[in-house]
């Protein structure tokens, strides 16, 4: 069974940048497509990031495209998430998901396994 824990959210001022990772145990990860998501107080899952198996195809959501960048490092089983520009609006729980089929990237109901979450709070 695949593990997934996040890390690396706070609390920081708008402009400012934070990077989160998400450290995968229990399977191999070099098989998991991965992306990220987010969940605002009372909002529903908000797709943020795919990213592919060998990382080079990678999808954003229009909320975050051009700001916020996935990657991930097979030989460390982590998954990244650089955001910079940080705005209020990206006040969320976190949370990494990996897939081990095709489906849609920004689908929550395509994803098998999922992080705990890490919450991001962005000041004004």
């Amino acid at each position: 069974q695949v593990q997934l824990v996040e890390s690396g959210g706070g609390l920081v001022q708008a402009g400012s940048s934070l990077r989160l990772s998400c450290a995968a145990s229990g399977g191999t990860f070099s098989s998991l497509r991965l992306g990220w998501f987010r969940q605002a107080p009372g909002k529903d899952r908000e797709f943020v990031a795919y990213i592919n198996l060998s990382g080079d195809n990678t999808v954003y959501g229009n909320s975050v495209k051009g700001r916020f960048t996935i990657s991930r490092d097979n030989a460390k089983n982590t998954l990244y998430l650089q955001m910079d520009s940080l705005k209020p609006e990206d006040t969320a729980v976190y949370y990494c998901a990996g897939r081990l089929g095709y489906g849609m990237p920004d689908s929550t109901k395509d994803y098998n396994f999922w992080g705990q979450g890490t919450q991001v709070t962005v000041s004004s």
